[in-house]
């Protein structure tokens, strides 16, 4: 009894350091700039499309990233461990740097660093799940970013009353005692490199691909693309947003926390959906509860409609990855490192697509309406067509 309770102290210890790398990596390091942005442009220090510029930089640095863990040969603790520092001083240096192109550099940079962590933070701690019998604990895992999300919404906008160099250095310091609060734990055990960098506990490898399903993996990369343009106008610009559509109200700065406090639901119960649902549907479903998030802060622009809207656009979040990466696992088995590679660079396109083309758009129009249309129906689109996928999948079986 003592090694089994031993064992589930392990898988704890293991999926709550992941959780807190998620937090800092991609909570701080890759979102701090949502709750920041409009605190820059009050300054004068950033126009709106130079802000739109600065986040694409990021999701091109967070694409780079995630394309190029396949060729990473360092072991996964040092690759965390490395990120994550990275990740500290990088926030400290938005606040101690101030030319847009050093700012460039530290948000491409800050984008690079979140890929890396986040892919071989997680292989690590999946594996560790796997090896403690404690798979269900991944969801843990997974709420990282949306706690990290929340701590750069509500201490951000705190910490940015004296300053946009006092809200990034914070974040920073903040960022240095997390890591220091788990730096120990990620010695218990280490994978290869090549497992951080692969997709966990993928299924038994399968025959080779017929059409279908390699037709199911074309669709599954394309409709992935359109969630990261769909989301991710909102979850750039969600303060700036919110602030012209309600002036001089103190709510536009809690709806972002409000974002990211949603994602903790939902990524404990995506990790729960059982394994015979179908990811298409389940996809669609999410896709479409996104739409709707979206919509709503066009056609009802008041506390309430952002707030729903927060909710809705968040809680689908992390469980979009999480039915992505599973329906590639279905598709292709072992080898599905490959189609999650492809996919998540559709996804990294999209996120760099939308931020410029909305910033410019908004900044002549005075108003993110219609870029924010566009984005829902995007999203509804690759609902839609994610529900038409998996229907023509049930009447091919029927036959």
């Amino acid at each position: 009894m003592s090694g089994v309770g031993q064992s589930r102290r392990g898988a704890w210890r293991a999926a709550l350091a992941c959780m807190v790398t998620l937090a800092v990596a991609m909570g701080l390091g890759r979102f701090a700039f949502t709750p920041m942005l409009p605190i820059m442009l009050h300054e004068g220090k950033l126009q709106l499309e130079a802000g739109g510029v600065l986040a694409s930089l990021n999701y091109l640095g967070y694409f780079l990233g995630a394309v190029s863990c396949a060729a990473i040969g360092f072991k996964a603790k040092t690759m965390v461990r490395g990120g994550l520092v990275a990740t500290a001083v990088l926030l400290i240096g938005m606040g101690v740097l101030h030319s847009f192109t050093s700012w460039g550099i530290l948000r491409t940079a800050a984008g690079v660093m979140s890929a890396w962590v986040f892919v071989f933070a997680s292989g690590w701690g999946l594996r560790r799940l796997a090896e403690t019998n404690s798979p269900a604990l991944a969801g843990v895992i997974y709420t990282g970013p949306g706690i990290g999300i929340a701590m750069t919404g509500l201490l951000g906008g705190a910490l940015g009353r004296w300053g946009s160099e006092a809200g990034w250095i914070g974040l920073g310091v903040l960022a240095v005692v997390l890591v220091a609060l788990i730096w120990r734990i990620f010695d218990d055990g280490d994978l290869p490199a090549a497992t951080g960098s692969t997709a966990p506990s993928p299924a038994a490898a399968g025959p080779a691909a017929s059409a279908s399903a390699r037709s199911d993996a074309i669709w599954l990369v394309a409709l992935y693309g359109l969630a990261g343009f769909g989301y991710i106008i909102t979850a750039t610009f969600l303060p700036v947003i919110a602030r012209q559509a309600l002036p001089g109200s103190s709510w536009p700065d809690f709806f972002w926390p409000l974002f990211g406090l949603a994602i903790i639901p939902g990524a404990l119960i995506g990790a729960r959906a059982p394994i015979h649902w179908d990811n298409r549907l389940l996809l669609a479903v999410a896709y479409a509860l996104q739409a709707l998030g979206v919509v709503l802060s066009v056609a009802w622009p008041t506390i309430t409609g952002f707030a729903l809207g927060s909710l809705l656009l968040g809680m689908p979040f992390t469980a979009i990855t999480l039915f992505a990466m599973r329906d590639a696992r279905r598709l292709r088995g072992n080898a599905a490192a490959g189609l999650i590679g492809y996919a998540t660079a559709s996804y990294g396109v999209g996120q760099i697509i939308g931020p410029l083309f909305a910033a410019p758009l908004a900044q002549r129009t005075g108003s993110f309406q219609l870029p924010l249309l566009v984005a829902a129906a995007a999203l509804a689109l690759g609902s839609v067509l994610f529900a038409l996928v998996w229907s023509r999948s049930r009447r091919r079986q029927a036959f």
